[in-house]
Parts: structure tokens; C-alpha cells; sequence
């Protein structure tokens, strides 16, 4: 039977594993990597000399017919002190394909096996060099396509969301101590003030907790990229706006009602933001089942943006169509950034305004900067913080289910039943622990590191 602990994952990392860490293509250095109990006796026997730690040593690398591959850079990263904790040796070589990968070929052949994705990483979590945290931060910072995401992930990368880990999980251990202390005396009734004063830290907690995620829900598009839909009845010049803020004509753009069929999305960055566009069919009542199709995946791309900029043709009075877009916009209005922008401004203008909403009056075809400008500052405000953030939908669902468990703990505690009441704590530490350390199989850190990049 499988153990619930790491032990039972260790004999994996006698394995000596090799890859290439950097990009493949063309490139001025390529780097392979290698880690494991043999690391530094392959580098010795494909360059023939011998290694000080840390210290960069220009060499010939040879493969095992000691014909000549390449002359690099070799570092001897010696163990507990390297990125994995085991020994590691880095080949920095010239880049391309075909020297990095003799390289790895070469290592294969003297023993070594190729590294899973993720697999250095694995080992440096399983080695306490890293906690998931930081893991996850790393995995991401690698993919970051915004400056936002690199300040978030550096900060997390750096231990800030570990040590928030840390204060709650303490936080909930000290009280679960102390009421553990009070089972023995489960005969005498808590003082009913003590009784209140735990109740207090936990929704205390509790609250702090709920911040977090609602925060990190929030400003998720720091991390993956911020979604902007454009909504509006057919020919208010949602498409005219894409290709506006595109520069080139993605969409088309035609007087005939319902050109637009289906979302079209496209990524462009506004200041340090990456932000992902997405021009929906018009919304109206459906001629045809296609139609019907893309307007339900307008509301879907609604549903799922962080902001909304909704369309009307001011050169026409509101019409039932444009009610029913307001109804929409209502509906979503405080959950969601709207903006209503009021378009061909330039024609005979009928709409001045859309009550309820901030609005924004421009012709598409002319100037679309005061609507970017407004983008810009609304993407700055949510980039402005320094509230914690969690990066991912495992790190969110763990602070939930601590949140819950704790939620639980109170109606225990209010009935002084103190063992069950310790029993919903223990849930608490162990979801809010999992964020950093959680006790799984090797199983599931498999598919966890598995969605690494090989070499990392």
C-alpha cells in the first residue's frame, strides 16, 4: 500500500537525470543540465578534468568515441547546495540543436536517464529546497507575459505567500492547542468569554482568508492576462473597435446585421498589460440556430471577462435591442469593470448617455484613445496592490476549503463540543498546510510537476 508521506517517492531520485534547459532552436548558449549521484563523475568522463564547486571552468566536452563536441562552460554545483540538492553540472555550450543534444545523447549513453517535465523541480521540493509555492511561482515566472505577473510571481518566489501560510497555520495550531488542552476537562464548561475570544480569531481568520481569495480572483488576469469582451447589437462597431485597437482588420466589419457569428479573439498589450480582446456577435434576437449559438457564447465571454466595454450607436435613439443590453449590463454590474462607450459621435447623435454606467463618447473610425487611456488607468488599479495573490486554482481551493472547515469549527465550539470542533481545525491546518507542503502521493506531484517545462 502506498504511503501518504515522501518517503515513499525518494527512490526515485538515486536516478542520475539529464535535459536541456533551454529553449530548443537557434541561440548563442544552449544549457544542459544534469543532477543526480553520478552528475559529476559524467562530466568527468566526457571532459576529462576535474571540477571546483561553483566555479565556471572553460573545457572541451567530449562523447563517448572521445570525439570532440563542443568547448563550453561546465559548473559543479556540488550537493545540498544546488537548485535540486542533489550534485548538478551544467553544460553551457553553443546554441542550436545539434551540440545540446549530443551533449544529452553522450549522458544517456554513460548512465543517465532523461528528466520528466518538472522533474528538477520535483526534486527540489522533495529535497526541502522548495515548497510548492515557490515551485509554481517559478513554473509560471518562466511563462510570465506581462511585467504584473513578474512582480506578483518574484514576490512569491521570494517567500511572501509561504510566510502568509505560515502565520494562519500557526495562528489555527495555537488555538487548536489550547482547546485540545481543555478535552481532559471536558466536565467544567469554558468560560463563556473564552469562548468568544476563539470564536473572534477564527472569524478573524476566517475573513483574512476569504480576502485573499476574493482578491486573487480579481485580479487573476495579472497572472494569466486580463479579458476584455466587446458587447453590443449588431452594428454598434464592436469589430470597427477590435480592428481599431489592433491596427490591421481582424474582423469583419459590414452594415449587414449579424456578420459576426461567433467570438473572435485576439491578444494586444495596453501600457504593461497584457490584455486578451474578445469581439462577440451582436446580441439580438436569433434569426437562426448558428446565431443563436454565437450569442450565447457572447454571454459566456461576459461571464468570463474581467472587463466589459459595451457598444451603442449614439446616432440612433435606444431600441429594444440596446434595452435589452442594459438589462445584461445590469445583471453583471457589480461584478463586473463596464464601460458603456457611445459610438459614431461623428453622425446626428441621439444618446448622450447610458444612465447607471460610466460612459465614454467616440467615433471608432476617428479616435479610440480616450477609450485605451481609460483601459490603461482601470488596468493600473488592479496591478496596484500588494495584498497577497494566489497564483493558481489549486492554491485558491485549498484557502476555500480551509475557509469552510473553519466555518464549520464554530457551531462545535458554540455547543462546547470540543472534539469535533478540533476534528474541522485539523481540516483547517491541513488545507491551508497543503499550499506549500501538501502530504500526497507521488502520484499526484507526477501530474503537479508534470505540467512544468522539461529542464526546469
Amino acid at each position: 500500500m502506498e504511503k501518504n508521506t515522501y518517503s515513499s517517492m525518494t527512490s526515485e531520485t538515486t536516478d542520475t537525470i539529464a535535459a536541456v534547459a533551454t529553449a530548443h532552436g537557434v541561440g548563442s548558449i544552449a544549457i544542459v543540465r544534469v543532477s543526480g549521484p553520478r552528475a559529476l563523475e559524467l562530466a568527468k568522463k566526457m571532459t576529462g578534468r576535474h571540477f571546483a564547486p561553483r566555479t565556471a571552468t572553460l573545457s572541451s566536452i567530449y562523447d563517448t568515441e572521445q570525439k570532440l563536441i563542443d568547448q563550453g562552460i561546465v559548473i559543479y554545483f556540488k550537493a545540498p547546495k544546488s537548485f535540486t540538492g542533489e550534485d548538478i553540472v551544467e553544460f553551457q555550450v553553443h546554441g542550436g540543436i545539434v551540440v545540446a543534444n549530443r551533449i544529452l545523447q553522450t549522458l544517456t549513453e554513460l548512465g543517465a536517464r532523461l528528466a520528466e517535465p518538472g522533474e528538477f523541480s520535483k526534486r527540489a521540493f522533495l529535497n526541502e529546497k522548495l515548497d510548492l509555492t515557490e515551485a509554481e511561482a517559478i513554473a509560471k515566472l518562466i511563462e510570465a507575459k506581462s511585467e504584473d505577473a513578474a512582480k506578483i510571481l518574484a514576490r512569491q518566489l521570494k517567500g511572501e505567500l509561504k510566510s502568509f501560510v505560515e502565520d494562519i497555520r500557526e495562528k489555527l495550531i495555537r488555538i487548536l492547542a489550547f482547546v485540545e488542552v481543555n478535552i481532559d476537562y471536558a466536565e467544567e464548561d469554558l468560560p463563556i468569554d473564552l469562548h468568544n475570544q476563539i470564536k473572534e480569531q477564527l472569524m478573524d481568520i476566517k475573513k483574512e482568508l476569504q480576502k485573499v481569495v476574493e482578491s486573487s480572483i480579481r485580479r487573476a488576469g495579472l497572472i494569466e492576462g486580463f479579458k476584455i469582451s466587446i458587447i453590443g447589437k449588431p452594428n454598434a462597431g464592436k469589430s470597427s473597435l477590435l480592428n481599431a485597437l489592433l491596427n490591421y482588420e481582424r474582423a469583419i466589419v459590414s452594415d449587414i446585421a449579424g456578420t459576426t457569428r461567433d467570438t473572435i479573439e485576439e491578444s494586444i498589450k495596453i501600457g504593461t498589460h497584457l490584455v486578451r480582446f474578445i469581439d462577440t456577435a451582436g446580441i439580438r434576437e436569433a434569426k437562426d440556430e448558428i446565431e443563436k449559438i454565437g450569442i450565447d457564447r457572447s454571454i459566456n465571454a461576459i461571464e468570463e471577462s474581467d472587463i466589459v466595454i459595451a457598444m451603442f450607436d449614439a446616432s440612433k435613439p435606444l431600441d429594444e435591442e440596446d434595452r435589452k443590453i442594459i438589462e445584461l449590463l445590469n445583471r453583471y454590474k457589480d461584478k463586473k469593470e463596464i464601460i458603456a462607450v457611445l459610438n459614431k459621435i461623428d453622425l446626428d447623435r441621439k444618446i448622450t448617455d447610458i444612465a447607471g454606467f460610466e460612459t465614454i463618447s467616440l467615433s471608432v473610425k476617428k479616435d479610440i484613445s480616450p477609450l485605451v487611456e481609460r483601459l490603461k488607468n482601470l488596468l493600473d488599479s488592479f496591478s496596484n496592490t500588494e495584498e497577497i495573490i494566489l497564483i493558481s486554482n489549486r492554491q485558491i481551493e485549498a484557502v476555500k476549503r480551509a475557509s469552510k472547515a473553519i466555518e464549520e469549527s464554530v457551531g462545535p465550539l458554540e455547543m462546547e463540543e470540543l472534539e469535533i470542533f478540533a476534528f474541522h481545525l485539523n481540516e483547517a491546518i491541513k488545507e491551508i498546510g497543503s499550499i506549500t507542503r501538501p502530504m500526497q502521493s507521488g502520484e499526484l506531484l507526477d501530474k503537479m510537476f508534470g505540467e512544468f517545462c522539461l529542464g526546469k
